[in-house]
């Protein structure tokens, strides 16, 4: 299993005051799916794949009994016997965390368990939500552009033009999650370096990086370009294939072909081309079984009040 990829001793100052800061409580799922320990495990089936939930929880009342996972009702279809109830077949020695720790326990617990989720209590000892990889993540990402909010207030909008024009390319392979992010941290230190202001740099950061997801979780592999200009950022993403079937679905918000295995990771929302295409000022997508080519522009001398 992929952990996250941070940790609370050689992390990034910025990130490590704030693994220290975020609560559990503040990052974790809290609105939870539950079910009794008399309910089949045919009916947990069905329940895990309409709300598209890879674990539930198993309570009485609100004290945590166990967790039936995708790995339980899969040995179940196996070996015939779906219809036994919850109680039979749960797992009841479970690692909890408590609301109140700072989330670089759940950080260190992900690390040291390897497991894809963990029940959270209160200080009574109640289920009062779940955290995943994604929750950390999702919360970090909040924090931090809160946090780049603020200094791009004070950031001047004073670009060097001697060193804009340039064309940096980069090689992405397929699950390739160690040096996932490579390109989008390359091509915001060299904004950030050419003096653009913040708000340009997160606009840049996100379509490059979600470009690079989509090629590492979807793909066989394949190629981010960046050229800077001074007027303009385009950002090519050519991959190897498969292709898309369905480009309108693929870019609305929430549809995703990835499968157990990529979303268990924390991928595969269905939100990495429709936030592209949200956060660019053009935006052009082709896709054939031979590959697919994504093309994204941040202007980068007007809009500077474009949401991101």
């Amino acid at each position: 299993m992929q952990t996250i990829p941070i940790n609370t001793y050689n992390s990034p100052a910025v990130v490590l005051e704030l693994i220290y800061q975020i609560k559990i409580k503040d990052a974790m799922t809290k609105n939870l799916i539950t079910v009794d320990e008399n309910t089949s495990l045919r009916q947990i089936q069905n329940l895990m794949k309409e709300k598209l939930l890879t674990g539930i929880p198993i309570v009485n009342g609100k004290h945590l009994l166990g967790i039936i996972s995708v790995d339980d009702i899969i040995q179940a279809l196996d070996f015939g016997y779906i219809e036994d109830i919850a109680s039979k077949h749960m797992t009841k020695n479970l690692i909890v965390l408590e609301d109140d720790m700072p989330i670089s326990f759940a950080i260190s617990y992900f690390d040291r368990f390897k497991f894809h989720r963990f029940p959270v209590l209160n200080k009574n000892k109640e289920l009062v939500g779940m955290i995943t990889n994604r929750d950390i993540t999702n919360s970090l990402l909040m924090e931090l552009n809160k946090a780049v909010a603020n200094l791009e207030k004070e950031q001047a909008f004073n670009v060097d033009k001697k060193i804009i024009n340039q064309v940096q390319s980069f090689t992405v392979k397929k699950h390739d999650f160690e040096e996932a992010g490579y390109a989008s941290t390359q091509v915001k230190k060299f904004l950030k370096k050419s003096g653009f202001p913040a708000k340009i740099i997160r606009r840049a950061a996100i379509a490059c990086y979600e470009l690079e997801m989509n090629i590492v979780v979807h793909s066989e592999g394949g190629e981010i370009i960046a050229e800077f200009s001074p007027e303009e950022l385009v950002i090519t993403a050519n991959d190897c294939g498969p292709g898309i079937k369905d480009i309108n679905l693929a870019l609305q918000k929430g549809w995703s072909t990835a499968d157990e295995w990529i979303r268990s990771l924390g991928f595969g929302a269905g939100m990495g081309l429709p936030n592209v295409q949200s956060v660019s000022d053009d935006f052009s997508i082709t896709s054939s079984r031979e590959g697919t080519c994504v093309i994204s522009t941040i202007k980068l001398t007007k809009q500077l009040d474009k949401e991101v």
